[in-house]
């Protein structure tokens, strides 16, 4: 029987002994974590109080956090997923801005709030690492069942995003659409029963719960969780679970192709993961060394479904849109743009025709909104078209490309991030005349946060203590430290006498002011890039079959 709501999906599970969840420390049923689910459902009855049904989650991957998603749906709640990654004034507006009822996390998610006004009276939180917490959700034990109220349209998540200005997004997504998306992503990626569903993604990520956790509750799979992702630790975890399917970002995928390859590598219970931003030459690398597809798709937490991916699909395209209303379509006009024409290294020649905004004619429908943002709602139905915000082009066999983003977003980790805040805590710098940040390409997948500064003739990067002034900056998220630093005492300027944003986009860091890379991972550690360095980068671009994507 196929159920239209996720409340649904998960009394099916009831009485089903198979493994539903596991961790390190523990193993629970399906059964169990139906039974888990209603407790703390009851708990949240208990503690429901007039306004919208939303409840904070701040948790890492853990067990509780996939217990209050089932409680969620079966009391017709709304998760909202807080972004750990987020800091300062950025995390207290995301929070503040979803009117939250309760919020469930653990002590390191207190101090992440300390200081914060994020709307929500101490004694609506939820510690699940105090004393007290496993007594009063084993109080709430009983027949689990569902609140009657509910149906496909009850909101069960808000998945944050990123606009263009910064501005934080709660994308709505209702138990209808969760539950279609977990229909079609278990057939179409051939999650089964006998899978075990190894999840590297943040459970606040819409990658994590449309991708993984939502199919492996259709199909009864087993989901596996760590707390966080750790590219050393990504093989163990998978030998140790016996996971046979994963979700992922190509950064991620890059992080575990990083790490030194044994001999052994491909002997591992891997047969298959979906994902996105996977280079076709790292998908075939991950292939060979472990022995696992990898199967790209594209999708955002405010829609799917747009593009289909046949078998003859080259490597660098996305695939074929799904329907004649999917469209690249000129956003000035709305005229569709003419098919693209590529050159033998798989370059547009033809972009200013060819390249447009990729938009759905008929998707107003099925977008849900965002959350108490109805200009952000505007700007995404438009003449009753969806606006998807990516740019893309079709080529003269009709397969669809990514080429960008419209507006001033930067794709890290699969997650749109603001260039705005990089851009005013370098402002904030004593020493730093003006600044801008902006998207480069990474040589993988995805983007990198690059920055250009000006600063004083007779100061130089070292008297800057950039990396210390960053990591100070408490509005600053992990992923908004620029990867790559541009100096200059006279940055190019536009006619009005602000920073020509457009050109040193273009130029990148390939020019001829120095700039300084942050090239590892942990804490910012810069160093002046060579021409040497540069040429080395070109290559591994060129390696990656991104040449066209160059700076």
């Amino acid at each position: 029987m196929t159920h239209d709501t996720i409340a649904d999906l998960l009394l099916d599970r009831l009485g089903d002994g198979r493994p539903g969840l596991r961790t390190r420390e523990r193993d629970w049923t399906w059964d169990e974590v139906v039974r888990e689910s209603a407790a703390r459902a009851s708990l949240a009855a208990e503690l429901r109080r007039d306004g919208p049904f939303h409840v904070g989650v701040l948790l890492d991957n853990v067990a509780e956090y996939v217990f209050w998603l089932g409680a969620a749906a079966l009391g017709g709640a709304t998760v909202v997923g807080v972004n750990s990654t987020r800091r300062g004034a950025n995390l207290e507006q995301e929070v503040r801005h979803t009117d939250l009822q309760l919020l469930v996390t653990d002590r390191p998610g207190l101090a992440l709030l300390d200081g914060l006004d994020v709307g929500v009276p101490p004694g609506r939180f939820l510690l699940v690492d105090d004393d007290a917490y496993a007594a009063r959700v084993a109080g709430h034990a009983g027949e689990p069942v569902r609140d009657p109220s509910i149906t496909a349209a009850t909101q069960m998540l808000l998945l944050f995003t990123s606009g263009t200005t910064g501005a934080s997004k709660a994308a709505r997504c209702s138990q209808g659409r969760l539950a279609d998306r977990a229909h079609v992503m278990s057939a179409k990626y051939d999650v089964t029963r006998d899978d075990v569903c190894y999840c590297p993604m943040p459970l606040f990520h819409g990658n994590a719960l449309m991708a993984l956790w939502a199919p492996a509750l259709v199909a009864g799979a087993t989901v596996a969780l760590t707390p966080r992702f750790s590219a050393t630790g990504f093989l163990p975890d998978v030998r140790y679970f016996g996971a046979t399917f994963f979700s992922y970002v190509g950064k991620a995928v890059a992080y575990v192709l990083a790490t030194p390859e044994r001999p052994g590598d491909g002997d591992n219970p891997l047969t298959h993961a979906f994902g996105t931003e996977a280079s076709p030459e790292d998908q075939a690398a991950f292939e060979r060394r472990f022995g696992c597809r990898l199967m790209e798709g594209y999708g955002s937490s405010e829609s799917a479904g747009m593009i289909v991916r046949p078998q003859d699909t080259p490597p660098a395209a996305l695939g074929r849109p799904a329907r004649e209303g999917v469209r690249i379509v000129d956003p000035r006009t709305r005229e569709t743009c003419a098919r693209a024409v590529l050159d033998e290294h798989g370059r547009v020649a033809n972009a200013e025709e060819a390249v447009g905004e990729i938009v759905d004619v008929e998707g107003a429908a099925r977008f849900e909104g965002y959350y108490d943002n109805p200009e952000a709602d505007a700007e995404r139905v438009r003449h009753g078209w969806y606006w998807t915000g990516d740019l893309g082009y079709v080529d003269t066999a009709g397969f669809l490309y990514f080429a960008g983003r419209s507006g001033d977003w930067i794709r890290v980790d699969s997650e749109n991030i603001s260039a705005l805040p990089t851009q005013a805590a370098l402002r904030r710098h004593p020493k730093v005349i003006d600044a801008v940040a902006f998207g480069v390409p990474d040589p993988r997948s995805g983007d990198q946060v690059m920055a250009a500064i000006e600063v004083p003739e007779g100061t130089g990067f070292d008297d800057l203590g950039l990396a210390a002034f960053l990591a100070r900056q408490a509005d600053l998220g992990t992923k908004g430290a620029p990867r790559f630093v541009r100096v200059s005492h006279a940055l190019p300027t536009t006619g009005s006498g602000k920073v020509g944003r457009s050109q040193v986009q273009v130029e990148g860091w390939r020019t001829t002011d120095p700039v300084y890379r942050w090239a590892g991972r942990g804490a910012p550690e810069y160093a002046l890039m060579t021409p040497e360095d540069k040429a080395a980068l070109r290559e591994e671009f060129a390696a990656n079959g991104r040449h066209r994507f160059l700076p």
